[in-house]
Order: structure tokens, then C-alpha cells, then sequence
């Protein structure tokens, strides 16, 4: 699959958005790749997972590790893809919010791990579910996404693979020319702002 082909995907299920969006991450941005759209169609979302899993099979990883919700359906098709489990971190119950290992999941020391999400902005999320791998003492083995949003800036000290790389704008609010234009912002994510 080539990135045009991703990229299509998106498009075509109304996922690539453009207007004002708060990202997860607490940024504006005028670009939002919802790609729940893409992923909600079983087929397609298989695709994408084998996509990816033929792109990272050399890591050989024994487990794919994906931080809820937007990589959990990803993470389970690359996976699958890879003849490996599947299991993910959540956030704990406010006000820790840390990701973490929980509905009887476990990583074993050593145990080669694959963090896969949906889209990388920052990696903040990315970068959290490395540390639980790490802190279970597994070994991760890289990373990867659908889309990288970054434009491939971001550094993980793994290798990382997306399938779509593409460098989309975002903004703390109060460097956000939407924000001084006073167009009102969305916030389509699945963290509440």
C-alpha cells in the first residue's frame, strides 16, 4: 500500500477534516485526521494493519502495545497481521490520568514489544506507552502509526514507521491564528478537552 493509498482511504471516509480542532494533546491545529471514520470499516482497517505489519515484520516483535482508544483497533489488525497478541495501555482514573497496564494485560521482561497507535502529532502518547513497556522491562522494538502528522520530526529512539506522513500545523492556543481570528474551535478527539 502507498501513501497515496492511506491517504485515499481518509479521504474518502470523511476522516481528513479541515477547520480549528483541539487536538488530545491540548494544541489547535486547522487539520484533524479522525481516523475512528477509516478504522470503523473492517476491511479497510485490516488493510491498514497489514500495511504496517509488512512494513515492521523484520522487528519481530512477541507483542503489539497500543495506548486507548484510537490505537486499539490498529494495534489488533497489526497484530493480527503479525501472528503476535495485542493488548494496550489506558489512562487511570483521574487525577494520575497515567497511561498503564491494566485488565489482567502484562509485559514480561525481555518480551520484544511493537507500540503501535492511530496518529502520531507530538508522540506524547506514543512516548508514554514506551516508558510501560520499558518500566515492565520488555524490549521495545519500535513504533509505528497510520499517520504521522509531524512530518516525520518526531524522535522516539526507536525506529518508527507511518503510513502517511504529513506535516500538519499545530499550535499551543495562544499562538493559534484561528483562535485570534475567533473561529471556534472543535474538539473531535477522544479525550475530553
Amino acid at each position: 500500500m502507498e501513501q497515496n493509498d492511506p491517504l485515499s482511504l481518509f479521504r474518502r471516509a470523511g476522516a481528513y477534516l479541515e477547520g480549528h480542532f483541539r487536538l488530545s494533546s491540548g494544541l489547535h491545529s486547522p487539520g484533524y485526521m479522525q481516523s475512528a471514520l477509516v478504522l470503523q470499516h473492517p476491511r479497510d482497517a485490516a488493510a491498514l494493519g497489514s500495511a504496517l505489519a509488512s512494513r515492521l515484520k523484520e522487528l519481530r516483535p512477541d507483542v503489539v502495545l497500543s495506548p486507548a482508544l484510537g490505537g486499539i483497533i490498529i494495534g489488533y489488525e497489526v497484530a493480527r497481521a503479525l501472528g503476535v497478541r495485542s493488548i494496550f495501555v489506558e489512562r487511570s482514573a483521574p487525577p494520575a490520568a497515567a497511561l498503564g497496564l491494566r485488565r489482567g494485560f502484562a509485559l514480561f521482561p525481555g518480551e520484544r514489544v511493537l507500540v503501535v497507535e492511530d496518529v502520531f502529532t507530538t508522540g506524547g502518547s506514543t512516548r508514554e506507552t514506551l516508558e510501560v513497556a520499558r518500566a515492565a522491562g520488555a524490549e521495545v522494538v519500535g513504533a509505528a502509526a497510520i499517520v504521522d502528522r509531524s512530518g516525520g520530526t518526531i524522535v522516539f529512539g526507536v525506529p518508527y514507521h507511518a503510513l502517511i506522513t504529513m506535516a500538519i500545523r499545530a499550535y499551543e492556543p495562544g499562538e493559534c491564528p484561528q483562535c485570534a481570528k475567533g473561529v471556534p474551535v472543535v474538539t473531535p478527539g477522544s479525550r475530553p478537552a
